[in-house]
Parts: structure tokens; sequence; C-alpha cells
């Protein structure tokens, strides 16, 4: 499916529960191999980068990771330097925190950083992101767009992500925010693209570029616009309100995957 072959993602809608159970992190750590594993936590995305780095060493380490590394790439020459991307190399582990996706791909996009991250990926190293750091994981992302709104055409900006995750474009805090509307919009401007919203303490398990499990409490909203027979999104004005037809919804708490390839849903759970 994928020229960058398998890999571990785990996409985070945001919001994730750090303090209780704390189920979707403790996913994470699993993947990156259990308490021995080293975890980098790049902070590129938010601007308090040392607050939020913080924080998230005090949970990974309340959750018994021994190695935490912080990293703030704040520039591309920061993302261009041999010794940021061989401290990332070493990494059991990447997670990138949320803030806004754009400094991501931004800053990172064609550096040494991300050819670094790109090599780890089809080496199977898991690739964490939350809130901004989810939405960059696809190769398509969404930047901007109103939130609890009508679907409404030229609403979604729309911007070249990391590409580790073909064809979807996912969006968070989905539920919490109401953003049905506008992943409605960017699926109906193209329809061979599956739109994937993942709520607040919810994630996507993406095993292989092939399927992806749902891990959390909340759920996962799967749009597939290939069954659309009716749509008017070529014809409106921009702010009208879009019309379609027989779009395919699936909505999956934990315990359910679903196969990008054939796009059907599956119970996993016992």
């Amino acid at each position: 499916m994928s020229e960058l072959g398998n890999g571990n993602l785990l996409i985070i809608g945001g919001a994730e529960d750090k303090w209780g159970q704390s189920s979707v992190l403790k996913n994470a750590i699993e993947m990156c191999g259990g308490a021995e594993s080293k975890i980098i936590v790049i902070t590129t995305a938010t601007q308090k980068p040392e607050e939020v780095g913080k924080e998230y060493r005090a949970v990974f380490t309340r959750l018994g990771v021994k190695d935490i590394d912080v990293l703030n790439i704040d520039s591309r020459d920061d993302a261009n330097n041999d010794s940021v991307a061989l401290r990332i190399s070493g990494a059991s582990g990447i997670f990138f925190t949320g803030g806004d996706q754009l400094r991501i791909t931004s800053i990172l996009g064609g550096t040494k950083t991300f050819r670094v991250l790109r090599d780890m990926y089809k080496k199977e190293i898991p690739i964490i992101g939350t809130s901004a750091g989810a939405s960059a994981m696809s190769s398509t992302m969404i930047v901007d767009g109103n939130s609890n709104s009508a679907a409404r055409k030229c609403t979604l900006g729309m911007s070249p992500g990391l590409g580790f995750l073909e064809h979807v474009i996912i969006d968070q805090h989905f539920e919490q925010r109401g953003r049905l509307g506008r992943l409605l919009v960017g699926v109906a401007q193209n329809p061979s693209i599956l739109g994937i919203g993942i709520d607040e303490d919810t994630a996507i398990k993406v095993h292989s570029n092939v399927s992806f499990e749902v891990v959390g409490t909340n759920c996962v909203t799967v749009i597939d616009g290939t069954t659309i027979q009716e749509s008017n999104v070529s014809e409106l004005n921009p702010e009208e309100i879009i019309a379609l037809s027989n779009v395919t919804i699936h909505v999956l708490p934990s315990g359910y995957r679903f196969d990008l390839s054939k796009r059907t849903v599956k119970l996993t759970r016992k």
C-alpha cells in the first residue's frame, strides 16, 4: 500500500489521560518496549516546550519509563543538526506532543531529522503523536477549519503532512470540538481519501499501514466517501453548505479494528 513499508504508529486524538488509568499512554509505552524503552518526546509543535516537556517527562516516569529524552527542535537549523539526528536515532519510540501541526512539518520537512524519522518508521520503531502530532502523521493534514459548524465549502485548510499514514486525513479532539462537518468537507473534496476523526483520550494503533485498532475511552469516526452517490461540493460558492448522499460513516469504540485496504470493520475484543 505504501512505499514506506511496515511501521508502527499510535495516533492520539489529544487530551489523553495522563494521571489516571492512562490506558492510551500505557499502549504507547508497550509499543516502545515497556519500562526499559527509551522514549524521545519532541515538543516542536508547542509554543511552551519546557512546560509541555516537563509534564510528559513526569507522566512517563510515573508510568515506569526509565529513559525519557525531551527534545525541542525549534528551527530548521536544529533539525539539520547531526547531533539532534543522532539523538533521535537511538530511541525505541518517538512521541510528538500537541500544539500546531504546521510547526512540525515546516520545521522538520526535508531535514536530516525527518530522514532519520523516516528510516526509523521503515524499521518499525513506533512513532506516536497526540493532537497536532496526530494530524501531522498523514500525507495530507488538516491545518485549519471551523469546529461546531455545518459542512461548508472552503472552511477547511489542508497541507502536506509527514506522510507516515497515506490515503487518509486525520482530525483530532473530534467529538469534543464538533468536527464532523469539516471532516465531511475534506472527504467530499476527495472521496478516495478516508477521513478519520479521533476523540480525546482515544487513539488508533496502526499496523503496517494496512489496518488499525481503536484503544482508549471514547470513539473513532471513519468516513468513507467512495460510496457517495451525489455531491455538490464542486458547484458551491464559498461558505455554502454541501450536500452528500450515501456517505458511509463508521463509529468505532475500543476493541474494533478497521482494515484500511478493504475498508471493513472487525470486532477484535472477546
